[in-house]
């Protein structure tokens, strides 16, 4: 299974815990705020249209709409996402980032923020993202360094294995706090670009 395996992606967002449980893992993270850059890179292109393809919950499209006043049209493969979203007020859409269903050159800017890694086929997606995109439109991707929750995966399997050891008992000892470091590149919890 993989992070791109759409039956587990499902699973994971067809409720909005399994997303609540990834953005606090970041909660205590220092440095950089990679949401804060990646609104302005979509503040500094000055959009009309914008389109978020993994929108979530909604939190940056209500923002966007609110800040800028861009018309925005957000889609996620998750109902329960897209659900949420439209509470927020924003024009949410089930769909596929593989197959957008709008116009060519339909959106000043395209935002895909921490969603990258769930698609199947990133060039097919890729592919589709500028073609909705106006000719000069910009792209706003953020994602993932490679090895961003190396320290949170260690802590986990040692833990995983101290009780292994101990026949599966579950132990009364205080679970390792994580805290996340800057990134080399980009800190906080993601990579604008």
């Amino acid at each position: 299974m993989s992070f791109a395996d759409a039956a587990h992606v499902r699973a994971q967002y067809a409720t909005e815990d399994g997303l609540a449980a990834r953005k606090s893992i970041y909660s205590e993270a220092s440095g950089v705020d990679a949401r804060h850059v990646l609104f302005e890179a979509v503040a500094e292109a000055r959009p009309a249209r914008v389109l978020e393809v993994g929108c979530g919950e909604g939190e940056l499209a209500e923002r966007l709409i609110r800040e800028l006043g861009v018309a925005l049209v957000a889609l996620d493969q998750s109902a329960r996402m897209v659900e949420l979203a439209r509470r927020r007020g924003v024009d949410a859409r089930v769909g596929d980032a593989q197959d957008l269903p709008f116009e060519d050159a339909s959106f000043d800017v395209v935002v895909a923020a921490w969603m990258l890694y769930h698609v199947a086929d990133l060039q097919q997606c890729l592919e589709e993202l500028a073609r909705v995109l106006r000719p000069g439109g910009r792209l706003v991707a953020v994602t993932n360094y490679s090895d961003h929750l190396t320290e949170m995966f260690a802590t986990r399997r040692s833990v995983a294995v101290g009780a292994a050891v101990r026949g599966g008992e579950r132990s009364r000892a205080p679970r390792p706090r994580l805290r996340l470091r800057r990134a080399p590149r980009s800190g906080g919890h993601g990579h604008a670009a």
